[in-house]
């Protein structure tokens, strides 16, 4: 009995040290005390195999884009599944009083071109006026363009004064080399925007998706169009699938998705596997949690904790080597790490 029992607690040893997770702080203001903190997480991987890590660094305050004259966007790169990092690199830098914020990624894996979304305000001049922007790279992150402006090709001349902004984190490219993404107005709801001709001009989605906040948008199995989008102080996501392009959307209650009104990652693992994180708690931004769906988003697996303590913002991508890594905001914002594990883990629940 004796022996067995010794086993017992050896095996139990080794499915927690399975368990346990390596968390890499990369982004924190104690690694630079002139920066008052970094926010919202941006990860992708590059068609080389490398990985890149995006953020705000915020450097007055925390504040975000329409209260803060200071934010740029900063970078990490990572050339082996995030085993080790760069050093930071500002890729977006605003003379002071203005300010680019909110980060998002899409990889055009057709041209191996990275276009980098961030939204834009000049707080001295134009205060309460955002214009969407982005850079691009044709090298996987080792240069960037200089910034395209495209607020007038994907918003109405109507909005020129209202609450707008891309969706931090992640968009997507259809099976046809469509570039979607997701933008929110406070006021006419999110509206999917995207490319036909590999970013040279853009167009608007007439239908809104209500309701959503920030959103993420993958394309399914059947070619259907799904956009994940977090809603404010209700304790539970929405779900929205359009069939002809976004013409027209059905949304779902999701109060199986419990979320306290948090931005999420919604990425596609094969095809055949979709995988969701955000925290999963209705009322508190704790415990990140991710979730797999082997049924194109009809269902969802019990969440699985990546952290229970204080976490938020989080954004997703596969690893060259297969593994899933996830870059999140942690510890009531005041680090921004990457983990990393694979499939497997998500599966033995």
């Amino acid at each position: 009995m004796n022996n067995c029992y010794i086993v017992f607690i050896l095996f139990s040893f080794v499915l927690n040290a399975q368990e346990e997770l390596i968390f890499e702080d990369l982004f924190s203001s104690d690694q630079n005390p002139n920066i008052s903190c970094y926010r919202i997480p941006s990860l992708a991987t590059t068609p080389s195999g490398d990985l890149l890590a995006v953020i705000d660094e915020r450097v007055e305050s925390c504040g975000d884009l329409n209260s803060n004259r200071d934010i740029n966007i900063v970078m990490k790169t990572s050339s082996d599944n995030g085993e080790t990092w760069s050093n930071i690199k500002k890729i977006v830098d605003y003379p002071l009083g203005e300010s680019a914020s909110d980060p998002s990624i899409i990889i055009d894996q057709i041209t191996n071109e990275i276009f980098l979304f961030f939204n834009y305000m000049d707080l001295d001049n134009n205060k309460g006026i955002y214009l969407l922007k982005y850079i691009k790279s044709k090298d996987n992150g080792l240069t960037w363009s200089r910034p395209k402006d495209i607020t007038k090709e994907i918003t109405k001349p109507e909005w020129s004064k209202d609450f707008m902004f891309i969706t931090s984190g992640r968009g997507y490219q259809t099976s046809d080399g469509t570039l979607l993404h997701c933008l929110v107005n406070l006021n006419n709801g999110t509206h999917v925007f995207g490319s036909k001709d590999h970013g040279k001009s853009w167009f608007l989605t007439k239908t809104p998706v209500i309701p959503g906040d920030e959103s993420k948008i993958i394309e399914l199995k059947n070619k259907n169009w799904m956009v994940n989008s977090r809603v404010n102080g209700k304790g539970y996501r929405y779900s929205h699938v359009s069939s002809d392009m976004g013409k027209t959307w059905g949304s779902q209650l999701r109060n199986d998705l419990i979320d306290p009104g948090c931005n999420a990652s919604l990425i596609n693992y094969d095809g055949d596997i979709l995988l969701f994180s955000n925290v999963s708690d209705n009322k508190n931004r704790v415990n990140l949690t991710i979730r797999m769906s082997l049924d194109q988003g009809i269902s969802w697996s019990t969440p699985k904790s990546i952290y229970k303590g204080e976490a938020a913002y989080s954004s997703m991508t596969i690893l060259k080597n297969g593994d899933i890594g996830i870059f999140f905001e942690k510890d009531n914002y005041t680090k921004n790490v990457f983990v990393k594990f694979p499939l497997k883990w998500v599966k033995s629940l």
